[in-house]
């Protein structure tokens, strides 16, 4: 999981995403991106949604009213969501709380300022570093500049599982991968290809081209 730095300063820890309605007073299914849900999910929690802009609860927050454990799943209950036509307009909404200082942090939790700029090392070779960090519902993803070659000016969409990044050492200023074939060597390819047709496209306009 990674956290990030708001506009307005604050430090922020995504810690879940709601992924379905359950029921028909309110609640919602709750994916977990923390560590502590008994912890987080307490009444009277705070979250600051994330939506799209025309949603009705964009640039809103919104406070836990019950927090459960049903069949294995996290359920949730909010203040003034009391029925399930109100939660399925929260469906795929991201949850964000203020992260305190004073709090020790969770494992694999990282702010968006720490993975920007980090080099991108496979096979003990830097291949790029990182740019920034995409934020969807479904993961965040690394956005990667690779560092030589016809892909240099390129962004790879690297997503940001322990699959494929299974290393981050912030002191050492890099993270590691393992991408899955052709994820790096696609875009060289593809602006190899540009390249020649840019070519090709030259030299039958030129001068004595038949």
């Amino acid at each position: 999981m990674a956290t990030t730095v708001r506009p307005s300063g604050r430090n922020q820890l995504r810690v879940g995403r709601l992924v379905k309605a359950h029921g028909l007073k309110g609640a919602l299914k709750l994916e977990l991106y923390t560590d502590d849900p008994a912890g987080r999910f307490v009444p009277g929690a705070e979250f600051t949604l994330q939506v799209p802009e025309a949603s009705p609860w964009h640039g809103k927050s919104i406070t836990v009213r019950e927090h459960r454990v049903m069949n294995g799943s996290s359920v949730v209950f909010f203040e003034g969501v009391d029925d399930r036509t109100a939660a399925e307009g929260l469906v795929k909404a991201i949850l964000w709380v203020d992260q305190d200082d004073t709090e020790e942090p969770e494992d694999d939790a990282w702010y968006d300022h720490q993975l920007t700029g980090l080099d991108v090392v496979r096979d003990d070779v830097v291949v790029g570093r990182v740019i920034r960090v995409d934020h969807l519902p479904a993961q965040d993803l690394l956005i990667v500049r690779p560092s030589a070659g016809p892909g240099s000016g390129s962004e790879i969409m690297v997503p940001f599982v322990s699959a494929i990044v299974p290393t981050v050492d912030i002191a050492a200023g890099r993270i590691v991968v393992t991408p899955p074939a052709g994820l790096f060597e696609e875009v060289a390819d593809e602006d190899a290809l540009e390249h020649h047709t840019s070519a090709d496209a030259f030299a039958q306009d030129a001068p004595g081209a038949d």
